[in-house]
């Protein structure tokens, strides 16, 4: 029995990825670099509860945020594309200090507008690191660097968004501000620093210029990417709908336990799938999160039962995002991988701003257990809609073919998704 788990379990790969030159502080920057970008969303809506106004006020200022990073996103990877990354670094940064130097002292209208313009602007922590790791990362080791990147994540989550509110709470939510800002800025300037490479020492002598996107935005990438969002739908919906059930329970004293539980779950099935022999196809990966996300809601009851029916969920959280990363990452040329990372970002983006609100409506019109069942069932519906073109383009790869340099697809990265 032993046996047949090492053949299934390699963690080999595991070492040989840390053990590359550049990768550990890379992924050390990422964790401190995203503490601060995941307490975001929890200051800005304590800011403007503090400000005077309601939770529909905060989200309206959220999902402006949201809106300009899902648009920024791909238009600051191409320019990491044409012009290298420190160019976007110095203007993104710069950005960053401006709108969380001024956003403390903005009236909600101007608020509403800066929110916009700074999110369109954000730093792209999430998606600078997941080039670099391409670049860094020889394809063999890669899904094991993207299954540490995707822990990593994680804990930076479990960490921002609670200290977020401790801090608010000790001072007060002015100040918690200043600092988030302030945090986003050094991460923006260790990243300068740092400038971890965006492409590969073999990639160098890539053509740079500009690629047709007919040429790489293909339907399979389409694919992928509306995958990758079906994935965030449902674990937007997840967090949404943990905080509704335990609150109808009269148990919302546990929600922390509770989602730090899913979480710590996240992390073991990140490292299982980095471990894993074979790959997983991420389509798979994000079918499974939905069904298996659509009975949680049966463990209402108790917080330890609710759980208890989080387990499998969790164990799908952590690889889905990983998978999808990977396989985009593999899918595009090298000339137009910022850009390709980019629309990862906004596609991960997209689905918490579908899921959260989504699972809000069921709730509303219904029980806080349908929240599970809504994101869930239309996540999986999502990925169930396009995995027949990815299977398709699949079943018509041929092993034999050669392609150009700047080829989109080849055999090894159509077995990787």
């Amino acid at each position: 029995m032993a046996r047949e788990v090492r053949t299934v379990l390699d963690v080999k790969p595991y070492r040989e990825a840390l053990a590359l030159p550049g990768l550990w502080p890379l992924l050390l920057v990422a964790i401190l670099a995203r503490v601060p970008v995941a307490a975001t969303a929890v200051v800005m809506t304590l800011h403007v509860l503090d400000l005077g106004r309601g939770y529909f006020a905060a989200g309206l200022v959220g999902a402006a945020m949201t809106v300009g990073s899902a648009l920024g996103a791909p238009l600051l990877g191409r320019l990491v594309d044409r012009r290298g990354l420190r160019p976007m670094l110095l203007l993104t940064t710069a950005v960053s200090a401006l709108f969380w130097g001024t956003a403390p002292v903005l009236p909600y209208p101007v608020l509403l507008g800066a929110a916009f313009v700074g999110g369109l602007l954000t730093l792209p922590v999430f998606s600078v690191v997941r080039q670099s790791i391409a670049a860094l990362v020889p394809p063999a080791q890669r899904r094991q660097a993207y299954a540490l990147d995707s822990m990593s994540v994680e804990l930076s989550f479990m960490v921002g968004p609670a200290g977020a509110v401790a801090l608010a709470i000790s001072l007060s939510p002015t100040l918690t501000m200043y600092a988030v800002g302030g945090g986003i800025v050094l991460a923006g300037l260790t990243l300068l620093v740092l400038n971890p490479p965006t492409r590969a020492r073999d990639e160098e002598t890539t053509p740079a210029q500009a690629l047709p996107r007919r040429q790489w935005l293909t339907p399979r990438l389409i694919g992928l990417l509306a995958g990758g969002a079906a994935g965030t739908l449902v674990i937007a919906g997840i967090d949404v709908s943990v905080v509704a059930v335990l609150r109808d329970a009269g148990q919302v004293e546990w929600t922390g336990v509770v989602l730090a539980l899913w979480a710590a779950c996240s992390l073991i099935g990140g490292f299982i799938y980095g471990a894993l022999s074979r790959p997983v196809p991420s389509l798979v990966l994000a079918l499974i999160l939905g069904l298996v996300t659509i009975p949680v809601g049966l463990g209402s009851g108790q917080w330890w039962l609710l759980a208890l029916m989080l387990l499998p969920a969790g164990a799908f959280t952590a690889p889905t995002v990983a998978a999808t990363a990977d396989a985009v990452s593999r899918l595009v040329p090298a000339s137009v991988r910022g850009e390709a990372m980019g629309l990862h970002g906004s596609a991960m983006v997209v689905g918490v701003a579908i899921g959260a609100p989504l699972a809000g409506a069921a709730i509303d019109a219904s029980a806080p257990a349908w929240g599970f069942v809504a994101t869930g069932l239309l996540g999986a519906l999502i990925t169930l809609a396009v995995l027949p073109t990815g299977l398709r383009q699949r079943r018509s790869a041929t092993p034999t073919a050669v392609s150009p340099p700047e080829s989109i697809e080849s055999p090894a990265v159509r077995s990787s998704i």
